[in-house]
């Protein structure tokens, strides 16, 4: 949603991977997570066909090779099961992000993506960057249920690390009411014209949001804060 909703405006969105490789989608995810439910919609899966015909998104960076000042906003996208600790426990790119970070530019992260702020320190303070802000993140009551309807047959898929994105990302910050869950939701997603359902959490040049279903309305925000 972002890429598809950021290219439309006119901006070049570059990607990034660990060693600058191909990245894709989980494929349980486009095709559904069980028993063909639970997966992307029609409209996120053509969005992302169509993205994988985009040129930056074949020719990622390396992690690496990134030199913050270069860009104008930085999105930390989300994702679930043990393979995503190639991303959420990288040193490397938690160096990077702080780097960005100290730039005072849009930083966006949404779902999972919040763990790499949690986990990112400031090297003045030590604290996690997000120490002072407010933010949302996946909330602990739509991991628990995702994990709860499909460990029968999927074993941890849900849970990517014994803590809950939630409590960890509350462990970062300064005060419990810096955390904002948001309307509880377990199914009904925003759209391109309904954005009721959906939640972000704006924090000056910081936006959060907790899952797939903010997509749209978090897209629409992060590109308002890229034209500020």
């Amino acid at each position: 949603m972002p890429w598809r909703l950021l290219t439309r405006m006119g901006h070049v969105v570059r990607f990034a991977t660990e060693q600058g490789g191909a990245a894709a989608a989980d494929q349980r995810l486009l095709d559904g997570v069980i028993f063909g439910q639970l997966g992307a919609a029609a409209e996120p899966r053509a969005f992302y066909a169509e993205m994988q015909s985009d040129e930056q998104f074949r020719a990622p960076l390396a992690w690496a090779d990134v030199v913050p000042p270069e860009f104008d906003g930085l999105i930390l996208p989300g994702g679930h099961a043990p393979g995503m600790r190639q991303y959420l426990g990288s040193e490397l790119l938690r160096g990077k992000v702080a780097e960005y970070w100290e730039l005072g530019r849009p930083v966006g992260a949404i779902c999972h993506g919040v763990l790499v702020l949690a986990r990112t320190r400031d090297p003045t303070t030590k604290h996690s960057v997000l120490y002072g802000r407010r933010t949302t993140c996946l909330p602990k009551y739509m991991e628990r249920s995702a994990f709860l309807t499909t460990a029968w047959r999927l074993g941890r898929y849900y849970r990517t690390y014994p803590a809950y994105v939630e409590d960890e990302v509350r462990a970062a910050l300064r005060d419990g009411t810096d955390f904002v869950r948001g309307p509880r939701v377990l199914f009904k997603r925003g759209t391109e014209t309904d954005a009721a359902p959906a939640w972000v959490v704006e924090d000056g040049n910081y936006l959060s949001a907790r899952w797939p279903g903010d997509a749209y309305l978090f897209a629409k925000r992060f590109a308002a804060l890229l034209e500020d």
